[in-house]
């Protein structure tokens, strides 16, 4: 439940940052403003290519789910 409010309350922010930069402001504090995985709602490890981190993107990688991707091996 945690991990829930805290991806709902980053989507709220960084609408709001969005928002004022549209309308030409500047955000007071812009570095508030960080990336979560949109499965797990990790902030570390994220890529942004992906909107995933590092641990959900190597599932997904390993059961096919993202299209060009493959595990190597050699």
């Amino acid at each position: 439940m945690a991990r829930l409010s805290l991806k709902v309350k980053t989507a709220r922010k960084k609408k709001a940052l969005l928002a004022s930069l549209a309308a030409g402001k500047k955000p007071k504090f812009p570095t508030r403003v960080y990336n979560r995985c949109k499965l797990c709602g990790r902030r570390g490890g994220y890529m942004r290519k992906f909107e995933m981190c590092r641990i959900c993107f190597r599932e997904h990688a390993v059961k096919g789910m993202i299209m060009g991707i493959k595990k190597s091996s050699w």
